[in-house]
């Protein structure tokens, strides 16, 4: 299999964390029901692949998610205690009680940076998502697990439009207020382009938010996703969600094509040199068996190059 040629650039790090949430974000928006013994053999496909942060379910109503109702019987087929981190994403107490149930030490919440999203997504208002968010971290930081918070519609909302910078850096700090030890800034319906990247990261610089603590989302309805994933890792990031296969999408954004693919970001990061962990062909064939399951292709463009010339 193919590989991209290596040329380190200066000032870029020796090695980052992908932190895949194919399970848990790509699945969730898919229209039929995938059978639980495939999401647990696509989470140990990705461990196989060298993926060691897995965000694995959610523990959502299935009123809400009903594609991930199952995901109490996907934690109990998994090794929680081994070496590899599997968070879940949680909305509240109930959430966070099933999640200690099921043996998991490192949880998400996902807030909202508009008023919008809070609304349509999570039933609250802008300021009254943090006060059902501040029971369950601080339920979560006394017993010990870690807790990582999301802040969505950071770069535009359909509602709202333009969302200034300002106010998604003051979200983002109320949520390290809370106790999160990490914000992953979303780019909800991939609108957003590097410069934007760039300007984001260092207001949350400015405003006293180390960018050791600050992860990327980037979805890839308008292709930017990569070249915002490059602006982010020169800002300093070092920690990039992504979704094996680009699978996952925004009910939100018509015409979406899903999250960053993470064959496309291992592809960019191994021509720079970058240490990943990952075996791409590994994850290519992870990828390549869940179009599989799911019926459909991958909309990952390294895999489809990959999978071309394999069967040229």
């Amino acid at each position: 299999m193919r590989h991209p040629d290596v040329v380190p650039e200066a000032g870029l790090p020796e090695s980052v964390t992908i932190y895949e949430v194919g399970p848990r974000d790509g699945l969730q928006n898919e229209k039929s029901f995938v059978p639980t013994d495939a999401k647990i053999e696509f989470v140990r496909r990705l461990i196989d692949a060298g993926l060691t942060t897995i965000e694995v379910t959610s523990f959502v109503s299935p009123k809400w998610v009903p594609q991930l109702a199952d995901a109490a019987e996907v934690l109990a087929g998994l090794d929680l205690s081994g070496p590899v981190r599997m968070p879940v994403l949680v909305p509240n107490e109930r959430g966070l009680d099933r999640a200690l149930e099921a043996g998991v030490t490192w949880i998400a919440i996902f807030g909202s940076a508009t008023e919008g999203l809070a609304r349509a997504n999570l039933n609250q208002t802008l300021d009254g998502q943090f006060a059902m968010f501040e029971p369950v971290v601080r339920r979560a930081r006394d017993l010990g697990l870690d807790v990582r918070a999301y802040v969505s519609m950071c770069f535009g909302d359909p509602w709202q439009g333009d969302v200034p910078v300002e106010q998604v850096v003051r979200v983002g700090k109320r949520l390290f207020d809370l106790g999160a030890s990490q914000l992953s800034i979303g780019d909800t319906i991939g609108v957003g382009t590097p410069g934007h990247v760039r300007a984001l990261i260092a207001a949350f610089v400015e405003a006293g938010i180390g960018v050791e603590s600050l992860a990327v989302h980037f979805h890839d309805t308008y292709g930017q996703a990569l070249a915002n994933a490059y602006a982010a890792l020169q800002a300093g990031v070092r920690t990039f969600d992504a979704s094996a296969g680009g699978l996952g999408g925004c009910p939100f954004a018509p015409g979406a094509t899903g999250n960053l693919a993470t064959e496309d970001l291992v592809w960019m990061l191994e021509g720079l040199g970058i240490r990943t962990g990952v075996r791409l062909e590994a994850l290519v064939e992870t990828s390549v068996w869940m179009a599989g399951v799911l019926g459909r292709p991958s909309e990952s463009r390294v895999l489809r190059a990959l999978t071309a010339q394999r069967s040229a």
